[in-house]
């Protein structure tokens, strides 16, 4: 994951504050410039109107990218540095240009709100530590049972394929007889970090529909409701 894509995974872009922020549109792209680190580097934002955001560090004295910033073989005192100012220079950006949302996925937080609409559940967040900290639990309010559970994973978590890119899941109850057909279909996965006989993750990247996907969570919330 890009030092962009960690500042900017619970962000949404305000488009309309952009040019106030000092991106400038060219070409159908918003472009930022400006230097730090007393005028040595130059930064060279990029943002597309899907609110995809990509940066460049040059070193003013080369005119070249500065690509130590990104490369683990440094880690001294003066590239830590570098890499400490851009990133404060993006979350100073993430706090004046952009809202926040709960989850990094679009379509995390359209279930969301589908949650919300349907059984007037809001997610909370009991983890401390991290990577877990932003994971949303959704929970009965009379027995306070988890029903659904969103986390932000590694694919390698899912696939076994050390694929270090990050995903959106949902995990979900199942009925154990179920489970099999269900983890043929395409985006379901055995859950992540729970029992996987009676749980399903479900990656929240448009593969199922927000139908498909809101379907299964009835069925948990089902599952997991109280008995009377």
């Amino acid at each position: 994951m890009t030092v962009e894509e960690r500042v900017f995974k619970n962000k949404r872009f305000i488009f309309e504050k952009l040019k106030d922020c000092g991106f400038e549109k060219t070409d159908g792209v918003y472009k930022y410039k400006t230097c730090f680190l007393k005028g040595d580097f130059k930064a060279e934002i990029s943002v597309s109107d899907a609110g995809e955001v990509s940066g460049r560090v040059i070193d003013n004295m080369s005119g070249e990218e500065y690509s130590q910033l990104r490369s683990s073989a440094f880690d001294g005192a003066y590239v830590n540095s570098v890499r400490d100012a851009y990133e404060k220079l993006l979350i100073d950006m993430s706090e004046k240009c952009c809202r926040n949302v709960l989850f990094a996925s679009d379509q995390a937080n359209r279930v969301t709100k589908r949650i919300f609409d349907i059984f007037g559940v809001k997610p909370d967040f009991p983890f401390n530590e991290k990577p877990h900290e932003k994971s949303g639990v959704f929970r009965h309010g009379d027995s306070g049972k988890w029903f659904a559970l969103i986390m932000n994973i590694k694919w390698d978590r899912l696939l076994k394929n050390k694929n270090e890119n990050t995903v959106d899941v949902i995990n979900l109850k199942i009925n154990p007889v179920e489970g099999d057909k269900l983890r043929d279909i395409n985006g379901i996965y055995p859950a992540y970090h729970m029992n996987r006989k009676n749980w399903i993750s479900v990656v929240l990247n448009d593969t199922l529909s927000d139908g498909e996907v809101s379907e299964l969570i009835e069925k948990s919330f089902d599952l997991t409701k109280k008995q009377r």
